[in-house]
């Protein structure tokens, strides 16, 4: 049983090296978003359309590492996607341009493909830690979001472009790491199906580009309404490909699962704020005060510790999460989640004019990031058999980043309408930016009473129920 035990924490101990390194490479280009544009000569609506190319290929990328893990392992294709991430990395730090920006970030995007691939590992190697396996996991990602942002943010004070060698030395360990890896024992099985790989993504490039060039297009014009056409056509025909293929890229067959697809959708809408605003975060904090009070004027060491300060705040939330579930039940967690999100966006369009009353929101988001990623990553794992352990992860992980995709198209289109003469975004166009994550965010809380928890077992003789499950 000890053995069993410890084997169980060298393994998560072991994930946890890569998730950092996940995490970091999630967070360290945050915060050297203002120094780095400046530097090649992006501005802040290009700026935010940076990271939503990532976020496009994070929903791209997703079901495509998943699928081939299931078919040629999940320790194969996790060795893939490390080297995928550091390739990005180095060529971000060697050479930064408009094009190796774009280039590198969308290879950085691979870290998507961990946590499904993890899951898998996890799952099939040591099953009885599965929720504190994830709940440590989502919690290490977040607090190495914060800590990779500050650190490269402290070093590009030093000199501007340092901060982006932050990420390399991390995927060095995360690649020996993957190595050391105990080799997954799911059954490997089926086909990669092409034609619905080349529908998604065409589909959710053709979305983005609307959604992205929509305001400057006029979304009535014809440029617009062909591309919207395009765009609901091709995914429509994904849809179709996916639901008579005998080996799906995406099985959204699972989604006939109600808790599976409660959970999907929760993922989505919170993912839409929390994580679609965070470039648009970093754009904010870097951007000098208007005549109005929009804007913070801060430099890349001081972003950092504000994207810290919210990352810290989800890891206690992360790692509360198991605790609460327990106490008012999984539904609710994921209710209480959607509700926190949309009074941080809220107390951000109330309350933005200084750091300390921005604090409160964006801390408040912070807050809710942790707690949705460690339910629903969680609940995405135990609501399937073992056999569709990274399938469903990989569903869920793909409602995420197409929640934060889609957010950071909107908050792009929005500043886009709202723009003043000389490019700078508008009060209103961050109002109303903050004010749709509300929304969306509180429209995630309202899908959480879908969710319903199975009712648990009797332990036999004793009437009881075992811990750990609610009635």
């Amino acid at each position: 049983m000890r053995n069993a035990i410890g084997r169980g924490r060298g393994l998560i101990a072991t994930m946890c090296v890569i998730v950092v390194c996940s995490g970091v490479v999630q967070g360290y280009l945050t915060p050297l978003l203002p120094v780095v544009g400046a530097h090649v000569g992006i501005g802040g609506v290009g700026q935010n359309n940076l990271y939503l190319l990532s976020q496009i290929a994070f929903a791209v990328l997703n079901p495509l590492l998943s699928r081939w893990g299931d078919i040629w392992g999940h320790n194969r294709l996790l060795l893939i996607a490390v080297a995928m991430v550091a390739a990005g990395s180095l060529l971000i730090a060697v050479r930064p341009t408009t094009t190796s920006l774009a280039l590198g970030m969308v290879l950085q995007s691979s870290v998507v493909g961990f946590f499904p691939l993890l899951a898998g590992i996890l799952r099939s190697r040591s099953p009885e830690h599965g929720r504190i396996g994830m709940s440590v996991l989502v919690g290490a990602l977040l607090l190495s979001i914060g800590v990779g942002g500050y650190v490269a943010g402290t070093l590009s004070d030093e000199h501007a472009l340092a901060g982006l060698w932050t990420a390399v030395p991390f995927c060095a360990l995360a690649m020996v790491a993957t190595a050391a890896l105990p080799t997954s024992t799911a059954v490997r099985a089926g086909r990669f199906n092409s034609l619905a790989a080349l529908l998604l993504t065409l589909g959710l490039g053709v979305l983005m580009l609307v959604l992205t060039e929509g305001a400057s297009w006029g979304w009535a014009s014809p440029y617009s309404l062909l591309a919207i056409l395009a765009a609901l056509l091709l995914l429509a025909a994904w849809i179709r490909v996916e639901q008579h293929s005998a080996h799906p890229l995406v099985d959204l067959r699972l989604l006939r699962n109600p808790r599976l697809a409660a959970v999907s959708a929760h993922t989505f809408c919170v993912a839409f704020g929390a994580i679609g605003f965070l470039g648009a975060n970093s754009v904010y904090l870097g951007t000098a005060p208007d005549g109005h009070g929009f804007g913070l004027g801060l430099g890349a060491q001081d972003i950092s510790l504000i994207s810290l300060a919210m990352v810290a705040v989800g890891f206690a939330g992360s790692t509360l999460t198991p605790r609460l579930a327990r106490a008012i039940g999984d539904r609710a967690v994921l209710g209480v989640g959607g509700f926190v999100g949309a009074i941080g966006f809220l107390g951000l369009v109330l309350f933005h004019s200084s750091v300390p009353r921005y604090l409160v929101g964006a801390l408040t988001v912070g807050l809710a990031t942790g707690m949705f990623e460690a339910a629903t990553r969680s609940l995405s794992v135990e609501v399937v058999d073992e056999a569709e352990t990274a399938l469903s992860v990989g569903v869920n992980e793909m409602a995420l980043s197409l929640g934060a995709a889609i957010g950071a198209a909107v908050i792009g289109a929005l500043w886009a309408g709202h723009t003043t003469t000389g490019g700078a975004v508008t009060g209103a166009g961050y109002q109303w930016a903050w004010a749709a994550c509300a929304v969306v965010a509180l429209a995630g809380a309202a899908v959480a009473l879908l969710f319903r928890t199975p009712p648990a077992p009797l332990v036999p003789g004793t009437g009881a129920i075992p811990a750990g499950r609610t009635a």
